[in-house]
C-alpha cells in the first residue's frame, strides 16, 4: 500500500478552465484526480434540463472534460472521481463510456453512485419538515418543488471505490467528501475514526475549490501579487495515512501555493471552524496549523473532528418567480444625471402599471450598483459613462417582459442620447435546505461497461 497518497483538484465549478486539469492528469503522478461541479442550485437546474430531456441533466462539460483528461489517466493509473452526474449520474456514465469509445478506450469502466435524488421520499413522507432558515415547512413548498437532493458523504462512494472502475459518477455529495472517500478506502479509516475523518474534510475542503487556493480569487495587484495567473495551476495533496496532508501543484505551472492562499481557502464558506457539519464528521478546523515547507508547499496539520448528526443535509431546488431586467448607457457630459433621470422614468412607469411593491435594484453601474446610494456623494468626479439597470423580481414570464420592455423604450422614450439597450428574463431557481434522517437516505452502485 502506498505510504502517501496523491489526490489533484481538475475543477472547482462546473464551468471552471480545462488547461490545468489536463496539466494535472499529465504531469501530477496522480492517484486521484477529483473534479468538483455542482453549487446548491447545480442540481435544480440541471433537473429543468432532465425534464426537457431524459439524456440531459449532467454536466455540459463532462464530454470535454473526459476527451481532454481520460487518456492521460488511464495511461498513468488516476481515477477520476466526479459530481459531474448531478441530476442524471446514470446517464454520465454513459457518456462517459461513449467518449471512452470515441478515444479507444474500450477497457473504460465508470461506477456510477445513486440515491441522493430523495424527491419522492420527501414528497410522500416529509412534508412536515422545516425549511431551515424559515418559518415554512416542506409542505409549504411542494407545489414549486424541482428538485431535492440528499449530501451523500464518502460512505456512500466505498463501493464504488472497491470496484476496478476508473471513472466514479456522483450526482449530490458534499464537496470534501469526494476528496475524503478515496482517503478512507486506500488507507481503510474506520468510519468513526473521528480524527482522521476530520482531516480528511480539511484536505477536501483546501481542495474543492480548485484554483483558489493556487492564487485565483486571491490576487490583489500591489498587495497580493500571484505569478502567472494566465496559466494558472490546479492544487494537488500529497495526504499521508494520519490525515496530515501538503498542498502543492505541478511545478512550472502559475500561481502560488502559500500559507495566505491556503488560509483565505481555509475559511471559505465556514460559518463555525470548530463545528463544520459534513455527512461523515462534524470537522473541527480550530486547531490547524498551516507551515510553508518551500516554494508552492505547505502543510495541513491539526485538523479534528467529532461524531457526525443523524441527519443530512438536504437541498431543494424550487421556483421563485422571475426577474425581468433591462439596461441603457449614456455617456458624455451629464451621463450620470442622464442615466438616473431614466432610472426615475422607469421606476415611475412601473409604478404606474401596478409593480411597485415589487422587489427591485435601479442601479447605476459604475457609480453605485455595489454600494448602494451612499456610493455616489456630492462633489464626487462625474463619469464619463454610465449604465443604467432595472432589474424586478416578479411572479409571471409576462410581467418580466414588461420590466424589459419598459427599459428598452427609453431609446424613444427617454432621456437624450442612450444606447446600448440590452433586455433578459429569467426564470428564478432558488435553493433552501431541510435535515433529513440519514436511515432515510438509501445509495447504490451501477457498474458500467464500455
Amino acid at each position: 500500500m502506498k505510504t502517501t497518497l496523491r489526490i489533484g483538484a481538475g475543477a472547482g465549478y462546473a464551468g471552471d478552465r480545462i488547461p490545468p486539469a489536463l496539466e494535472l492528469a499529465e504531469k501530477g503522478q496522480l492517484d486521484y484526480l477529483v473534479f468538483e461541479c455542482l453549487a446548491e442550485r447545480t442540481i435544480a437546474l440541471a433537473q429543468l434540463e432532465r425534464s426537457k430531456d431524459p439524456a440531459a441533466g449532467f454536466d455540459a462539460m463532462l464530454q470535454a472534460r473526459m476527451r481532454a483528461v481520460l487518456p492521460a489517466c488511464i495511461r498513468q493509473g488516476t481515477r477520476i472521481i466526479s459530481n459531474m452526474g448531478a441530476a442524471n449520474p446514470l446517464q454520465a456514465g454513459h457518456a462517459v463510456l461513449a467518449v471512452a469509445r470515441e478515444l479507444g478506450l474500450p477497457q473504460v469502466k465508470v461506477a456510477v453512485v445513486l440515491g441522493d435524488d430523495v424527491l419522492a421520499t420527501l414528497t410522500q413522507t416529509g412534508l412536515a419538515l422545516p425549511v431551515l432558515e424559515s418559518t415554512q415547512t416542506l409542505g409549504d413548498l411542494q407545489a414549486q418543488l424541482i428538485s431535492a437532493n440528499a449530501y451523500l458523504g464518502a460512505e456512500a462512494l466505498l463501493p464504488a471505490l472497491q470496484t476496478d472502475a476508473q471513472v466514479i459518477i456522483t450526482g449530490r455529495v458534499a464537496d470534501p467528501a469526494l476528496f475524503l472517500a478515496p482517503l478512507v478506502h486506500h488507507f481503510g479509516w474506520a468510519a468513526d475514526d473521528w480524527t482522521r475523518m476530520g482531516k480528511g474534510v480539511l484536505v477536501g475542503h483546501l481542495l474543492e475549490c480548485a484554483g483558489q487556493i493556487t492564487g485565483g480569487y486571491f490576487a490583489d495587484p500591489g498587495h497580493k501579487d500571484v505569478p502567472d495567473l494566465a496559466r494558472l495551476g490546479f492544487p494537488l495533496a500529497e495526504v499521508s495515512a494520519s490525515g496530515d496532508a501538503v498542498i502543492t501543484k505541478v511545478a512550472g505551472s502559475g500561481g502560488c501555493v502559500t500559507v495566505a492562499t491556503c488560509t483565505e481557502q481555509l475559511l471559505y464558506e465556514i460559518e463555525n471552524p470548530a463545528g463544520y457539519l459534513q455527512p461523515d464528521v462534524v470537522a473541527d478546523f480550530s486547531q490547524v496549523v498551516l507551515t510553508q515547507l518551500g516554494p508552492d508547499r505547505v502543510q495541513a496539520t491539526g485538523g479534528q473532528g467529532h461524531p457526525r448528526t443523524d441527519t443530512l443535509k438536504v437541498t431543494l431546488g424550487y421556483r421563485d418567480g422571475f426577474i425581468g431586467e433591462g439596461q441603457m448607457s449614456y455617456a458624455g457630459p451629464g451621463a450620470q444625471a442622464r442615466g438616473q433621470l431614466a432610472l426615475d422614468v422607469v421606476r415611475e412607469r412601473l409604478a404606474l402599471a401596478g409593480f411597485a411593491d415589487f422587489e427591485s435594484r435601479y442601479d447605476l453601474i459604475g457609480v453605485n450598483a455595489i454600494f448602494g446610494p451612499s456610493a455616489s456623494p456630492a462633489g464626487r468626479q462625474e463619469p464619463a459613462e454610465v449604465r443604467a439597470r432595472v432589474a424586478l423580481r416578479v411572479p409571471s414570464l409576462h410581467q418580466a417582459q414588461h420590466v424589459a420592455q419598459e427599459v428598452e423604450a427609453l431609446y424613444t422614450n427617454g432621456p437624450a442620447a442612450g444606447g446600448g439597450a440590452s433586455r433578459s428574463v429569467r426564470e428564478v431557481i432558488a435553493a433552501a435546505a431541510v435535515l433529513m434522517p440519514r436511515e432515510s437516505v438509501h445509495t447504490s452502485t451501477v457498474l458500467l461497461n464500455a
